[in-house]
């Protein structure tokens, strides 16, 4: 089985750890209320929308046919138990820190221990995912599978591309830039290049006001 090209999948997990750091530093500031700050950014919300497309991607293309595969290998589905679990302890994480943003009786302190809860859990799961399961992915899922897997990717992204591509390559080096935007149809390429990512590099995401 030739090797699976997992740049996509790197580049999702180093985008989703760049936003909890800047999520870190957003309810980290001194000179205004962290949950105003957070609840009105637009990076508080486009991170939850690349956070469930990934999860919603995985959940739905990826660990069912890997689980097929390893029927008879407890060992492996011990892991993807693990992996939906991880998935399914974040969702209420969000939950809980989007009640306390609007909650006059949750404190800055509720919400920074629920952040670095998500950060924990989160980082966590991408480290866990990332020794354990791509390795698994590399063994036993093959391009077929694989190629669905990026199709179901593309198709809940749909028309938050313009938002989500940009979010994704944010930080990225040349190669990963150049190799995610090389299957795209030429238009898409252009207005990647021209619109979408000088509209995302012009937006204030961590500011109180972002997303009013």
């Amino acid at each position: 089985m030739s090797k699976l090209d997992m740049t996509a999948m790197y580049a999702a997990h180093a985008a989703l750890r760049r936003d909890l750091e800047l999520i870190a530093r957003a309810t980290a500031r001194a000179d205004d209320d962290p949950r105003r700050v957070l609840r009105n950014a637009a990076g508080w919300a486009l991170f939850k929308k690349a956070l469930h497309l990934h999860h919603t991607a995985e959940d739905e293309a990826l660990w069912p046919q890997m689980r097929t595969t390893a029927a008879n290998r407890p060992d492996d589905l011990a892991l993807l138990d693990a992996m939906e679990a991880e998935h399914d302890a974040i969702d209420p994480l969000l939950d809980a820190i989007d009640a306390a943003l609007v909650d006059p009786e949750a404190g800055p302190e509720r919400l920074g221990g629920l952040t670095d809860a998500l950060a924990a859990g989160l980082s966590g799961h991408l480290k866990h995912e990332e020794t354990e399961a791509l390795p698994l992915m590399q063994e036993i899922v093959t391009e077929q599978q694989w190629l669905h897997f990026g199709q179901v990717n593309g198709r809940l992204v749909g028309a938050d591309a313009a938002q989500i591509l940009p979010w994704l390559l944010d930080g990225a080096d040349e190669q990963v830039v150049a190799k995610m935007l090389a299957p795209l149809p030429e238009p898409a390429r252009l207005a990647y290049k021209s619109q979408w990512e000088p509209a995302y590099a012009a937006m204030d995401r961590w500011s109180a006001g972002s997303a009013e």
